[in-house]
C-alpha cells in the first residue's frame, strides 16, 4: 500500500515518504529525479521547497491560474473543494513542490502516495477511506496506476463514492461508500500514458515548462541563502547556465559546489571555485555531463548523420528506453542537440560543433 505523508498546514510534519521509483541507472548530478538512495539529500531537498506562491519562483502562468481557482474556493466558502489538478512536464520542475504549495494555500492536509506504490484496489480504498473533508491527495507518477486501481478512482474523483466488491463468485455484492470531499493532485511526466477517462476527470490541467535562466539564478541565490552560503553574482550566473533549466538540478549543483567551497576555500562561492567544482564534476557549459556526451558520441560514432531508433540508443548506452526518453532527451531537444524524425533520433550540427569544441579545449 502507498505510504502516506501528512502535512499539517501549520507545521511541516512528515510522517512518511512517497515511493519515487524508476530512477535512472546511473547516479548523475544532473538527474532531475529525486533519488531514494540518500535520505539526507531528500530531507535537505524538502527543506528547500517553497511553501507559498509568493516563495515559488517561476511558472507565473501556472501560479496565476491556480491562485485564481484557490481564491474562488475560499471566497465561496460553501464546502466545495478545489477541482482535481493534473500537473505534467519533465521531472525536477516542481510538480511535487506545487502540490505542497496548493495544499498549504488551501489550508488543507496533504497526503502523498505514488502510482507504483498502490498495487491493489484495496490499497487505494484504504487511503481514500482515511481522508478527511478538504484533504488533498497527491499521487506522483499517476500514469503508473494499475487499471483496476484507476477504475475505483473514477467514481471517487467524480462523485466522492467508493465502489467496492465484497465476496467472490455468486455471493459477491457491490457496496458503495460515501467519501469526504477531497482534491486529487496528479503528477506525471507522461500525460499521454494516462487513460482518457482518468485525464478527463481533472478540472485543472497544467504543464510545467522549463525555467528561464534568470529564474534559475533567483532559485540558486535563494538556495544559497537558505544553506547559509555566500555566493558571488557571477558564480550564480555560471551555475544557472549549467543547471539544465531545472530547479532540482540547480539546487543539487549549488549544494555540491558549496561542499567544494567549504573544503577548498573559506565557504564563499566565487567564480574560480565554482568553475573548478564544475570541471571536477565534468559538467560542461551547456550543462551536459559525461553520460549525455557519451550518448551523443556513440550515436555519431556508430551512425553518423543517420537517425537512430530509441531501443538502439538504449542498447548503445546500456540504459532503458524510458531513461533515454525521460531524462536524456527533453533537455537535449530543448537545446536543439538532437531531433526526432520518423526514423529515430538524429544528432544535430549544434551538437557536433559542441563536441568538437570540447575536444579542442
Amino acid at each position: 500500500m502507498g505510504i502516506e505523508r501528512k502535512i499539517d498546514p501549520a507545521k511541516n510534519n512528515l510522517s512518511g515518504q512517497a515511493d519515487l521509483s524508476s530512477t535512472p541507472k546511473q547516479d548523475r548530478l544532473v538527474d532531475s529525479k529525486l533519488s531514494e538512495a540518500d535520505p539526507n539529500e531528500q530531507s535537505e531537498e524538502i527543506s528547500l521547497r517553497p511553501l507559498t506562491f509568493a516563495d515559488y519562483i517561476g511558472q507565473e502562468r501556472l501560479k496565476t491560474n491556480l491562485k485564481l481557482a484557490i481564491d474562488a474556493v475560499k471566497k465561496r466558502d460553501d464546502g466545495t473543494t478545489l477541482d482535481h489538478v493534473l500537473l505534467y512536464g519533465p521531472p525536477g520542475l516542481g510538480k511535487t513542490t506545487m502540490a505542497n504549495v496548493i495544499a498549504r494555500e488551501l489550508g488543507a492536509n496533504l497526503r502523498v502516495t505514488s502510482g507504483p506504490a498502490i498495487e491493489r484496489a484495496g490499497d487505494l480504498a484504504s487511503i481514500l477511506t482515511n481522508l478527511q473533508d478538504g484533504d488533498v491527495l497527491f499521487i506522483d507518477e499517476i500514469h503508473r496506476l494499475r487499471r483496476t486501481v484507476e477504475e475505483i478512482l473514477y467514481s471517487a474523483m467524480e462523485d466522492c463514492k467508493l465502489d467496492i466488491v465484497i465476496g467472490k463468485g455468486p455471493a459477491a455484492r457491490s457496496v458503495r461508500l460515501d467519501l469526504p470531499k477531497f482534491t486529487v493532485i496528479g503528477a506525471t511526466t507522461r500525460t499521454g500514458s494516462l487513460a482518457g477517462p482518468l485525464r478527463d476527470r481533472f478540472g485543472l490541467i497544467h504543464r510545467l515548462e522549463y525555467y528561464k535562466t534568470s529564474e534559475i539564478e533567483r532559485i540558486i541565490s535563494r538556495t544559497a541563502n537558505l544553506l547559509g552560503t555566500g555566493i558571488a553574482p557571477e558564480a550564480t550566473s555560471l551555475l544557472a547556465t549549467r543547471s539544465r533549466l531545472t530547479p532540482r538540478i540547480a539546487n543539487r549543483l549549488t549544494k555540491r559546489v558549496r561542499d567544494y567551497a567549504d573544503v577548498n576555500g573559506d565557504g564563499f562561492i566565487d567564480i574560480p571555485l565554482a568553475t573548478a567544482a564544475l570541471e571536477m564534476m565534468e559538467i560542461d557549459d551547456l550543462g551536459l555531463d559525461p553520460a549525455d556526451r557519451n550518448m551523443l558520441e556513440l550515436m555519431l560514432e556508430n551512425y553518423g548523420d543517420r537517425p537512430v531508433g530509441l531501443n538502439t540508443i538504449a542498447a548503445l548506452t546500456g540504459d532503458e528506453s524510458a531513461t533515454i526518453e525521460d531524462y536524456y532527451e527533453p533537455y537535449m531537444l530543448q537545446l536543439g542537440l538532437i531531433e526526432r524524425t520518423p526514423r529515430g533520433r538524429a544528432v544535430t550540427k549544434k551538437a557536433k560543433d559542441h563536441l568538437a569544441k570540447l575536444k579542442t579545449l
